[in-house]
C-alpha cells in the first residue's frame, strides 16, 4: 500500500514536471518573439549568406535571440539558409520566423518610361538583387545580342514595359532569358505581319515608336502621329523629331538626368547619328522605351495625308496636323507666339 502511494506520487511529480517542461518550451518555440511595431514588413537575405549573417539581419527585429536560435538549430535551418524576400509579421513565433525565412516571396518587377539601358538597369537593380553591373553585362553581351538580332543601340527594344514575377534572388541570366521570352512572345504573328506591311522590323518599328512615344503622351493621338512619320519616311523626308535632338544633346554630354524642355535651333546642328533634323530615316535605335500602347500606336498608324504638326496652343497636350507646309507654317506660329508670351527658357 506505501509502495502504490509512492509512485503514485512520483508519477504526479513527473506529470508536473513535464507540464512544466512543455510549458518553458512551448514559451519558447511559440510565444511572440517579435520587437518592431510595423505589422509586416520583408527582409531580404543576400545570396550566399551565413547562419551568422542571419543572425545581424534578424536581431533589430527579434526580441530573445537565444528563442529564435534554438528553433533554428532544431529545425535545420541554421545549416540551410535561404537567400531571398521573406515576409515578417508582428507577434510572430520563433516557430513562425524561420518558417518563413524558409518560403521566398515573388517580387513584383515593373519598370517603363526608361531613357536608356543604364536607367533601366538601375530601376531593375532597386527592386532585385542583381546589381547594375552585372546586369548591364548580360544585356549587352555580344553572343545574345547577335542570336536575338540586337546591338548595344538597340538592345533597349527587348525591353516590354510591364510588370514581371521573379525571386528577389534571381540571377541576372534568368532575368535577361525571361525578358527575351516575353520580348519574343509580345511579337506574336499578329505584329510581325502588322510590321512586315510597313516594311519595318520589330526593332524599326520600337524605335519609331520610342519617337512617338516621347512626342505625345495621349494615347489617343499615337495613331496620328504615328502616320505622321511613316508618311515622311515613305517621301524619304527627315523626320525632324524634337525629341531626337533632345536625346542627342544628353547622349554626347552623358547626362540622361538633365531636363531639357525646349529645343533651340542651335541644337538641331548637334552633330549626332541620333538628329533627324540633319539625317533622314530612323536613328540608330529606341531614344527611349516606348510603351506598348506607342509600339501598337505605330502598328495601327492612322492613314493621313499629314507631314507636319505642331504642340496645340488650344488643345494642350494635342498637336495641330497639316498636309503642307504653308498650313504648317501658320500653327507654329500661333504656338511660337504662345511661348513667347509664357517666356519659357530650357
Amino acid at each position: 500500500m506505501k509502495f502504490k502511494k509512492i509512485i503514485s506520487i512520483a508519477s504526479v511529480v513527473v506529470l508536473f514536471g513535464a507540464t512544466i517542461f512543455g510549458y518553458f518550451m512551448y514559451e519558447k518555440v511559440f510565444s511572440d518573439n517579435t520587437k518592431f511595431n510595423e505589422s509586416e514588413f520583408y527582409v531580404y537575405i543576400p545570396t550566399n549568406s551565413t547562419y551568422q549573417d542571419v543572425q545581424k539581419i534578424m536581431s533589430p527585429f527579434v526580441k530573445d535571440m537565444s528563442k529564435f536560435d534554438f528553433v533554428a538549430n532544431n529545425r535545420g535551418y541554421s545549416s540551410n539558409v535561404n537567400p531571398g524576400k521573406f515576409l515578417m509579421k508582428k507577434g510572430m513565433s520563433s516557430f513562425d520566423l524561420v518558417s518563413s525565412l524558409r518560403h521566398n516571396v515573388p517580387v513584383k518587377l515593373a519598370f517603363n518610361n526608361q531613357e536608356s539601358l543604364s536607367k533601366l538597369v538601375q530601376r531593375l537593380s532597386s527592386q532585385i538583387e542583381p546589381d547594375s553591373l552585372s546586369l548591364t553585362k548580360v544585356f549587352t553581351d555580344s553572343v545574345f545580342m547577335a542570336e536575338n538580332g540586337f546591338n548595344k543601340e538597340t538592345v533597349l527594344a527587348m525591353f516590354i514595359p510591364n510588370t514581371y514575377e521573379f525571386y528577389w534572388n534571381v540571377t541576372p541570366m534568368k532575368v535577361r532569358d525571361k525578358l527575351a521570352k516575353e520580348y519574343r512572345r509580345f511579337w506574336n504573328e499578329e505584329r510581325l505581319a502588322k510590321a512586315k506591311a510597313l516594311d519595318l522590323t520589330p526593332v524599326q518599328v520600337s524605335t519609331l515608336a520610342a519617337i512617338v512615344h516621347e512626342e505625345t503622351a495621349k494615347a489617343d493621338e499615337r495613331p496620328r502621329v504615328a502616320g505622321v512619320y511613316l508618311n515622311r519616311l515613305k517621301q524619304e523626308m527627315p523626320l525632324q523629331a524634337d525629341p531626337t535632338v533632345i536625346y542627342a544633346i544628353k547622349e554626347k554630354s552623358g547626362n540622361f538626368d538633365q531636363v531639357i524642355k525646349r529645343v533651340m535651333y542651335n541644337d538641331l546642328k548637334i552633330s549626332s547619328p541620333y538628329n533627324t533634323y540633319i539625317h533622314t530615316g530612323l536613328p540608330p535605335g529606341p531614344i527611349a522605351m516606348p510603351d506598348i500602347s506607342a509600339i501598337d500606336a505605330v502598328l495601327n498608324a492612322e492613314k493621313h495625308d499629314y507631314v507636319y504638326f505642331c504642340a496645340s496652343v488650344e488643345r494642350f497636350g494635342y498637336h495641330e496636323f497639316a498636309k503642307t507646309y504653308e498650313e504648317h507654317q501658320v500653327i507654329a506660329k500661333k504656338y511660337a507666339e504662345w511661348v513667347a508670351q509664357q517666356g519659357y527658357q530650357r
